[in-house]
């Protein structure tokens, strides 16, 4: 009985949790260099940088310093600049700690118990390592667009321009920040806040570059993002995990254009904006929330396994908003745990990865059914009686 409750006061509490999370980073990052060409991401990022000082085309390749090319904006260059000017062992592991502090620090600043706080990074925790152990941006990512919209609600304006800014002047789609717009009770500020931020993110890679290769840098970003979108909707492609993709996949038709699907999402992602009652309830905002880091994902063809860490997020804060989680709102958290998260893990044999996961992009199956329950509950439910933030 004693070792249960000493068991029950790790899992439930956030500090030891997050400290986890802090490690884990830092292993996957080590781990990683010493796999010799398994931190080709991160040279990727690093060369950003250093292709910025040279005024290189930051999006050719370059194959005497890394595989594929970048996709990420000129800005960036001045985000992994500190880290890109380390010893590699060292960078990896420190860009892996700033990206984990960014998503801990949001779920620390959720309206939730304690418990709930350390349940939601618990059940986040695959998630994550699949994407540390691809040193990506997206763990700071979902991190940035919950504390855009934490900030919102907590009249922080500032603070939430800046943070959607820096998601939409590293990659493109967080603009989907601006699902938040409608709760912002001082919106002149947060505009004029994000107009201000915005030009000093434009101007700011000039100072160790040029204004005329920051302005090329945005037009040759443009082109990449187009090239990459159409290689993405192959039926081959490990990208478009999405229900973009596992339409086309199960379809075996790569020709269905993104815009059909935008067509039928869009309108049905805006639909819960009518209910204007409903926007002074904080759990409605986060609904909203949840909501938006689903769309991205799901709506995106540029999904890939580590980009799901940003869907699972959002399907937690739908499910840690339940005031009463019936059998089959649990059913539902537990398919999108074994087959979201638990997918690109052993836990699945190869041939059932390769010949169906991976082929028909079932990993974004769960999160699309979710996405779905979130808008009809955005439609239907009163947040103000059947919603906890406790």
């Amino acid at each position: 009985m004693i070792l249960k409750e000493k068991f029950l006061k790790i899992i439930l509490n956030p500090k030891y949790i997050f400290g986890v999370y802090l490690i884990i980073a830092i292993v996957t990052a080590i781990s990683k260099y010493f796999r010799g060409n398994a931190i080709n991401n991160y040279l990727i990022f690093k060369y950003t940088y250093i292709n910025t000082l040279l005024e290189k085309n930051l999006y050719l390749q370059y194959p005497k310093h890394f595989q594929d090319s970048n996709h990420y904006g000129i800005f960036f260059s001045a985000l992994i600049a500190p880290f890109a000017l380390m010893p590699d062992w060292l960078g990896i592991s420190l860009w892996n700690v700033a990206n984990t502090l960014i998503f801990i620090y949001a779920i620390h600043k959720l309206p939730f118990s304690d418990g709930k706080k350390a349940l939601f990074a618990l059940l986040c925790l695959q998630e994550y390592i699949t994407a540390a152990l691809s040193l990506q941006f997206n763990i700071a990512l979902v991190g940035l667009l919950m504390l855009s919209a934490i900030y919102i609600y907590e009249k922080k304006e500032v603070k939430s321009a800046a943070s959607l800014m820096i998601g939409v002047f590293v990659k493109i789609y967080g603009v989907v920040g601006l699902s938040q717009f409608f709760f912002i009770k001082n919106k002149t500020k947060f505009i004029i806040a994000g107009i201000v931020i915005a030009l000093l993110f434009f101007v700011f890679p000039m100072i160790y570059s040029s204004p005329e290769f920051v302005i090329q840098s945005y037009k040759d970003w443009s082109v990449s993002l187009a090239e990459k979108n159409g290689q993405n909707q192959s039926l081959n492609s490990y990208q478009d995990i999405s229900l973009m993709g596992f339409v086309r996949r199960v379809l075996g038709d790569a020709s269905i254009s993104n815009l059909a699907f935008l067509a039928f999402g869009l309108p049905l992602f805006t639909l819960p904006y009518i209910r204007i009652k409903q926007y002074k309830n904080y759990a409605f905002q986060l609904m909203i929330l949840a909501s938006t880091l689903l769309f991205l994902v799901l709506f995106s063809s540029g999904s890939e396994s580590p980009t799901y860490i940003i869907a699972v997020a959002g399907v937690m804060i739908w499910f840690f908003l339940q005031r009463e989680r019936s059998p089959l709102v649990i059913a539902m958290l537990i398919f999108v745990i074994i087959l979201t998260s638990f997918s690109p893990s052993d836990l699945f044999p190869k041939s059932i990865k390769v010949n169906y996961i991976v082929k028909y992009s079932l990993k974004s199956v769960p999160c699309i059914i979710v996405w779905f329950r979130v808008i009809y509950e955005l439609i239907t439910r009163d947040f103000e009686k059947d919603y906890s933030l406790q």
